[in-house]
């Protein structure tokens, strides 16, 4: 007689981001006392040439972000006003006026970046934007480049048992300008690779 494997019950999205909230909490650990100087240059990807790219988990706590605020529309209308919630630029030591005046096109500004220049949905914001790739970050202990290829592949790790294909990352703005639900892993393997 044949035994056939039981099927292992699905694992509900709501574990899924408490798994990805704690390798956020180690990604904060590792790069405790970095600093940045709010410039928001890493928020305009036309100015730096990068763009974080998220997993299907990522882009889920993100939108559940976007919903907490209201959606989209509200979102809009909290971008244009400034938004609350994230850390105010003059508070850690930013100087606004030092931003680069360019038109919003070229700047490839995230959609997430208020007119005030903070994050609207900084504590959802992903593993990309969370480890201070940006020039003007003042450094503190060193992170190895081990360490935080550890944490994406984490993160990967959780978007797969997420949805298949959750694991292959989407550059920020193509992913939520997908209006399905699962849309980081949504392209197929190829197409995937050559986006990147």
């Amino acid at each position: 007689m044949r035994r056939t494997a039981t099927p292992r019950p699905p694992v509900r999205e709501a574990e899924l981001l408490a798994e990805l909230s704690a390798v956020y909490r180690e990604a904060e650990d590792a790069f405790h006392g970095w600093t940045c100087q709010a410039s928001t240059e890493c928020c305009r990807f036309g100015i730096t040439g990068r763009e974080p790219y998220v997993t299907s988990i990522e882009l889920a706590a993100i939108r559940r972000a976007v919903a907490s605020r209201g959606g989209p529309r509200a979102l809009e209308g909290i971008v244009r006003a400034g938004g609350t919630g994230a850390p105010d630029p003059a508070a850690s030591g930013g100087d606004s006026s030092r931003r680069r005046a360019l038109p919003q096109a070229s700047e490839r500004r995230c959609p997430m970046l208020t007119d005030a220049g903070r994050c609207a949905i900084y504590a959802a914001r992903p593993l990309g934007c969370r480890t201070f790739f940006c020039d003007r970050a003042s450094a503190g202990s060193p992170v190895r480049h081990h360490d935080v290829t550890r944490l994406v592949r984490k993160v990967q790790e959780i978007a797969a048992r997420h949805e298949p294909g959750g694991d292959l990352g989407r550059p920020l703005t193509r992913a939520l300008a997908d209006p399905s639900p699962g849309a980081a892993g949504a392209p197929s393997r190829a197409r995937a690779r050559r986006g990147r």
